[in-house]
């Protein structure tokens, strides 16, 4: 709609006593809107001026109510300005308010010592027209300005009820804002102004899950804001739980819950229906996103936003809901707080209900529409997308496994039978043999469990196995109660638990190191793949004020751990395919490994400064450098520098550049392999660079060129077909691809080159054996072979030269260098390899129903065919060996 002050000024005099009555009194104000200028307008009024600051903020409240209130109807100012405009005055009020009343008794100081924090609206910056403001009051008795004959504590309640009055008292000139302090902790027994370390028992041991849900879009709005945050900052850990809390979901549910049972009047939009607690109405709407916020915040900073629609936008962009959902209800926001602003502007008051008759049809009016069946439609038009979104939040988002995973037994409304010695021994657990299971509280989560963790495991694959897995877990847990409330609270999990428990061991161990790994399953996204490395790296370093570089590397060992996790669990529910796992693998270490140097850079460059026109370059190797990891991959890395030796670094302790690229490079091989709190994340090795480990862990471009012309091995050379550049700057990618591709390409003795093929490989199977009838890898016609194939012939042919194993089989394939049956091969032995890593670590047939999964993800009907297949392929890949080489291979049993 276009712009229209006159239109507005005649709505508000005749539609809206309080705004006619503040035109004839800011005479001033209304004839600059009349004009049209309403940013003039809206400067003027919050300039007003009086004889003390209880006088002044008074004036100016009137004037903003008034400016924003015409700007509104005029269509000049959006919902998000008025609501802003609003929450910052609230702001300077608020900090006035202090000022003032500490400056009565101790006059000249700055008001060190007194914060207040913003909750609900006001710290989100939505404020309605008419609204209450609900500020906590906390000082720090020592930094707090007072009277010598003053306590502290006594000096703080002065200046709190003083602030109250300063803006709440009714005056000839009207009020400031009504202020709300029951938001303090224990305010039924608990003074107005509550000590700072009181608040932070309260915040860290005792407080409620309503609490946390007001604390989402606290912040220090006035007063002493930087201890205010230095407070917000403490208390994070209470709001947002890097480990999700389990018993929060159970909260989360109940406060969802209550918000209908509270709900009073109309179930719909009609005279009398409250927009702000109505079914529909805006509370819905700021609860749907702040409970996804609760349960998901902790884990991603980057949905503790304090808005609404900026928390709907930020759990759409992460794929929290949908995007959709985020436009339905932000859409429904806007209208519904518009209309609630209409109420308030006839009479000033803070009402949220329709009125009936007359009263319905003048704020129809107001609002520029016909009539107040309009006005009613109009609103059941916002609430019914809202309602409708809500009650889905109601029912829970529950996680099961996917209907095609292979192990699962079709539903046909039959509950399996639960053999009666399992159901005994469950029962047992209770019986003070698990410290975990010792408590009363851990007891009554068991028991709110117990009949749908009988069923599951009775279900499962394997129940004995099954028992003997949960018994672990429950063993090495400190506490169940967070675990059983999470199953409790998401009954799909138990069939992916049961899965983790019965078919993958290494799974089984993560979990029993770490419940907390669970975390990552609990929304809509866990059997999804995970993004693009750029992605991955942006969730692994994100950082919160106050971090350290200790803080940091947890981080980073928790999202790569639960990404890592869900993984395997996407794996073992034949979510995907092997081969995408493997590159997703290989993607999350990519990004662990940028975020590592990051942080390591950042961190010793903080003592030792940089090395202008240097920088430090790592090259992938490997499974690595193909992009395809296991979930029991090293990395094999080579750590190179840019520049010269002569460099020195600029910091306070500079350094030599050989020494100061291989101690970044130390430094940051530890960021990714030493423990922290979070444990480990992978094993480095670095024993393909120069020299091996007799030489230095880093050297410049330079000397790695140098080296590979003139004294590298043919197995060095080799390795090389499978390197690329992992992190570096576009310069640095382009020098080290120009070098490997020189080092790849140049003409080569073939029978020098076969030669060292064959004892290369003749010296590995010698030393290296396979350790199963699984062992794709090391069985002879398995994938070392296939790999050594491809390397000869790219070293000979100087084709197909790329990291990527499958395509560089695929390039050869197509030139008439190798058979199809190699791509065949590589691919089953791969999907193989990927597979066995969770299902048969060690690499003989596993138990029935984890091999019929294998089969599975081999693409293979059953066990047996993939064993048959199996041996097929080593026998294509032994009849390529024999046509190269010349040789027969020696194939293991």
């Amino acid at each position: 709609m276009a712009v229209d002050w006159t239109s507005a000024l005649q709505r508000a005099r005749a539609h809206a006593p309080f705004l006619a009555r503040a035109l004839e009194r800011r005479p001033g104000l209304a004839e600059m809107l009349d004009a049209g200028d309403g940013e003039a307008a809206l400067l003027r009024a919050k300039r007003a001026e009086g004889d003390d600051v209880a006088t002044a903020l008074r004036r100016q409240r009137l004037g903003l109510a008034l400016v924003l209130a015409i700007g509104d109807l005029a269509q000049a100012f959006d919902l998000e300005k008025v609501m802003r405009e609003l929450s910052t005055f609230a702001d300077r009020s608020l900090h006035a308010a202090i000022e003032a009343a500490i400056a009565r008794r101790a006059p000249d100081v700055h008001p060190a010592g007194m914060i207040g924090l913003a909750l609900g609206k006001h710290g989100a910056g939505e404020l309605n027209y008419s609204s209450d403001i609900d500020p906590i009051l906390l000082y720090d008795p020592v930094a707090l300005p007072r009277r010598d004959r003053d306590e502290p504590g006594e000096a703080a309640q002065r200046y709190a009820r003083e602030v109250v009055r300063l803006l709440s008292e009714v005056t000839s000139e009207g009020y400031v804002f009504r202020v709300d302090l029951r938001l303090r902790p224990a305010s039924e027994v608990s003074p107005l102004a509550i000590p700072l370390d009181a608040a932070i028992t309260h915040y860290e041991s005792s407080a409620l899950a309503w609490e946390r849900a007001a604390f989402i879009r606290a912040r220090a709005c006035a007063g002493d804001i930087a201890a205010g945050e230095a407070f917000l900052d403490h208390i994070r850990p209470f709001v947002w739980r890097r480990s999700l809390d389990f018993g929060a979901i159970d909260e989360v549910r109940r406060l969802t819950h209550r918000i209908r049972d509270e709900q009073r009047g109309p179930p719909v939009p009609e005279p009398g229906y409250n927009l702000k607690l109505g079914r529909g109405g805006i509370r819905e709407i700021e609860f749907f996103g702040q409970t996804h916020q609760l349960i998901h915040g902790g884990r991603d900073p980057s949905l503790r936003v304090r808005g609404t629609r900026a928390a709907l936008d930020a759990l759409a962009a992460t794929g929290r809901i949908s995007k959709e959902d985020a436009r339905a209800l932000g859409d429904s926001y806007d209208g519904l707080r518009t209309i609630e602003h209409r109420l308030q502007m006839v009479g000033d008051n803070q009402t949220h209900s329709l009125p009936a008759g007359d009263a319905l049809e003048n704020v129809a009016r107001l609002h520029g529409l016909s009539d107040g069946a309009a006005l009613v439609d109009h609103v059941r038009n916002l609430a019914r997308p809202v309602a409708e979104r809500f009650d889905a939040l109601l029912d829970e988002d529950r996680i099961s496994v996917p209907k095609n995973a292979p192990h699962v037994v079709p539903d046909e409304g039959v509950a399996p039978a639960v053999p009666a010695e399992l159901a005994e021994r469950i029962v047992g657990w209770t019986d003070g043999q698990y410290q975990a299971l010792r408590s009363t509280a851990a007891l009554g989560a068991f028991e709110a469990i117990r009949s749908d963790l009988i069923a599951s495991i009775a279900a499962s694959p394997d129940p004995g196995a099954a028992v003997v897995r949960w018994e672990s877990l429950v063993s090495r847990l400190p506490s169940a109660i967070n675990l059983f409330r999470l199953l409790e609270a998401r009954p799909g999990l138990f069939a992916l638990l049961a899965d983790c428990l019965t078919l993958a061991p290494p799974l089984a161990d993560d979990l029993a190191r770490r419940p907390d790994l669970l975390d990552a399953l609990i929304d809509r996204r866990a059997l999804d793949l995970p993004g693009s490395v750029e992605e991955i790296a942006v969730k692994m370093g994100r950082r919160e004020r106050g971090d350290d570089y200790e803080m940091r590397l947890d981080r980073l060992r928790v999202v790569t751990g639960e990404t890592r996790f869900a993984l395997g669990v996407q794996l073992i529910e034949a979510a995907h395919d092997p081969l995408d796992i493997a590159v997703a693998l290989s993607r999350t270490a990519e990004a662990a490994l940028q975020v590592a140097i990051d942080a390591a850079t950042e961190e010793f460059g903080a003592k030792h400064g940089r090395i202008p026109g240097s920088e430090l370059v790592v090259l992938g190797l490997g499974r690595l450098g193909g992009g395809a990891l296991t979930h029991a991959s090293d990395l094999d890395i080579i750590y190179l520098f840019t520049g010269t030796h002569e460099g020195e670094s600029d910091g306070d302790r500079p350094l030599g550049a050989t020494l100061y690229f291989n101690r970044l490079a130390q430094r940051v091989t530890a960021a990714l392999s030493v423990p922290t709190a979070q444990g480990a994340l992978y094993d480095v090795d670095t024993r393909l660079r120069p020299q091996g480990n007799q030489g230095p862990i880093a050297v410049s471009v330079e000397s790695f060129a140098r080296y590979q012309r003139e004294d590298a091995w043919t197995w060095e050379h080799m390795a090389l077909t499978r390197t690329r550049v992992l992190v570096g700057s576009r310069a640095a990618r382009e020098e080290v691809d120009e070098i490997v591709t020189s080092i790849l390409r140049r003409e080569r003795d073939r029978e020098a080159l076969r030669t060292d093929v064959l004892t290369m490989r003749s010296d590995m199977a010698a030393h290296k054996r396979p350790k199963g009838t699984l062992d794709a890898k090391l069985l002879r016609g398995g994938l070392i072979d296939i790999e050594f194939l491809v390397h000869f012939l790219q070293l000979c042919h100087r084709e197909a030269q790329t990291p990527d194993l499958g395509e560089a089989i695929a390039s050869l394939v197509q030139a008439g260098r190798l058979p199809a049956a190699i791509a065949d091969a590589h691919g089953l032995m791969t999907r193989l390899l990927v597979g066995t890593r969770l299902l048969a670590p060690d690499l003989v047939r596993p138990q029935p129903a984890a091999a019929a999964l294998l089969a599975r993800l081999s693409e293979c009907e059953n066990y047996g065919q993939l064993v048959k297949r199996l041996g097929s392929a080593r026998d294509d890949v032994a009849m390529a060996w024999q046509e190269k080489f010349g040789e027969t291979l020696e194939m293991d049993e």
